[in-house]
């Protein structure tokens, strides 16, 4: 088995961050809605923002009955803050794979018979998902 190209690894580079970037925003609002649904219920927020902390830190907090409601609200919201401080990084990284995949195509398509339909349009197609999504993230 021939091992892949250099156009393969750089799609499956900006693919691979493409779908990360993705989640990201999936996290980010998974937890607004559930910040909003708290926000909602008030009174069960307190029981249920306990439950979350509880399962998120088991490991390193041991008397959660001393945890009173804003202290959780703050954990709550530096996850949100966190997973909103991953986008700018995400970005450049985005853009720097857009750019080396850019290269990669250029030089597969200036290779002529040497290169591999089938690499040459998934890159293509890697290229406009991620400009989309580049877009939507600015």
């Amino acid at each position: 088995m021939a091992p892949p190209s250099q156009l393969s690894i750089a799609t499956s580079s900006l693919v691979r961050l493409v779908k990360e970037e993705s989640s990201y925003h999936k996290e980010l609002q998974g937890q607004l809605a559930r910040i909003e649904h708290l926000d909602k219920t008030d009174e069960n927020a307190e029981y249920i923002l306990k439950q979350e902390v509880r399962q998120r830190v088991t490991s390193r907090i041991y008397k959660f009955k001393y945890f009173n409601l804003t202290s959780q609200w703050l954990l709550q919201k530096k996850g949100i803050e966190e997973t909103k401080a991953m986008f700018p990084e995400l970005r450049d990284r985005i853009k720097a794979a857009m750019e080396r995949l850019d290269l990669q195509l250029e030089a597969a398509k200036g290779a002529g018979a040497n290169s591999d339909a089938v690499e040459i349009s998934k890159a293509e197609e890697a290229i406009a998902r991620a400009k989309t999504s580049y877009k939507e993230m600015s």
